[in-house]
């Protein structure tokens, strides 16, 4: 992309707050779960969206707000889907139980597995390229690699349901955001899990009565943020043993049930947030204020997610099925 390459030789400037709309792309005719830019910088202009109609599409986000691809391999609704650091593949996972690896330009699949539950989260490991953390509806996580095609290791933890996966830094360690519903589970919503030994580090790190739909790791800070559904994004340290920070808290969105989806800036100074009335959150890192609201969407917003080189642009999702980019 033209409007890319100017970016890509110089240090990521400031964000800015984007103000106007550029694109309203409506191609999905059902909820938009999951958005991704392209992580390679070069391709950055492309956008990745997984809905519950079944599809996972890509869009030229930058310049067109055109839809590339459409990729139909699953049999129902796509919950989860990522790039791979490469942006030649697309890994996706759905409520049909299984996981795909797909080959961007041909559409093929490189890799298909059926799992025993349905999927909800996937994570590709920070450094090891090839190896996947899959969760969902089981008690189990499990770490694939997709060369193999078989399972590295599997994470037993006494919940139901995972709903967010989040790799720490070097990815020796990563969280698992759970639906525990037992009558002492107040503890157990966030668990730490070493990567290798597959031991739990911790399930003592967020002590309220919420679960925490996403999670998010700083950019250059060695912490993380809980989105929960008290209405609220916590702040914790991404170190043993991961402390709260009781004198930050992000409020003013709503999550009420959604999955609302919460990601820093590039740069790390703004927070930004979807909303279940359909805004757009945006919040001073540093001093947790809302510094703009932006009327994004009048179904729930469940994603907005900064471009990687780009410092205004913004890609926003929701239960419509609708994908807006924002400058």
């Amino acid at each position: 992309s033209d409007l890319i390459k100017p970016y890509l030789g110089s240090k990521y400037k400031v964000t800015e707050v984007p103000k106007s709309l550029i694109f309203h792309m409506s191609k999905h005719s059902g909820p938009v779960n999951e958005i991704q830019w392209c992580p390679v910088r070069e391709q950055s202009h492309m956008l990745l969206s997984a809905s519950m109609d079944k599809t996972v599409k890509v869009w030229d986000a930058v310049d067109t707000g055109c839809c590339l691809r459409t990729y139909s391999c699953h049999s129902c609704a796509v919950r989860a889907a990522r790039w791979s650091s490469c942006g030649r593949r697309i890994l996706s996972g759905g409520f049909d139980s299984t996981l795909h690896l797909t080959d961007v330009e041909t559409g093929k699949q490189i890799f298909s597995s059926k799992t025993e539950f349905r999927i909800s989260a996937l994570k590709f490991h920070p450094t090891e390229s090839n190896v996947f953390i899959c969760g969902g509806f089981s008690p189990e996580v499990k770490a694939w690699d997709v060369r193999t095609s078989k399972v590295l290791r599997v994470y037993k933890a006494a919940v139901q349901q995972t709903l967010d996966i989040l790799f720490l830094p070097e990815g020796r360690e990563f969280l698992t955001s759970t639906d525990a519903v037992s009558r002492d589970s107040a503890d157990r919503t966030i668990v730490a899990w070493d990567f290798q030994s597959a031991a739990k580090i911790s399930n003592q790190i967020f002590h309220e009565r919420y679960t925490c739909p996403s999670l998010t790791l700083h950019p250059k800070e060695s912490v993380f943020v809980a989105q929960t559904n008290g209405n609220y994004m916590a702040l914790f340290s991404a170190q043993r043993p991961y402390r709260i920070n009781k004198k930050k808290r992000y409020e003013g969105h709503k999550v009420e049930g959604f999955a609302v989806g919460c990601e820093f800036s590039p740069d790390g100074t703004l927070l930004v947030t979807g909303s279940s009335d359909g805004k757009v959150f945006f919040y001073n890192y540093h001093t947790s204020r809302i510094i703009r609201t932006l009327s994004a969407h009048k179904e729930a917003c469940v994603s907005a997610m900064f471009h990687p080189v780009l410092p205004s642009l913004l890609a926003t999702c929701d239960w419509a099925g609708e994908i807006k980019i924002w400058q």
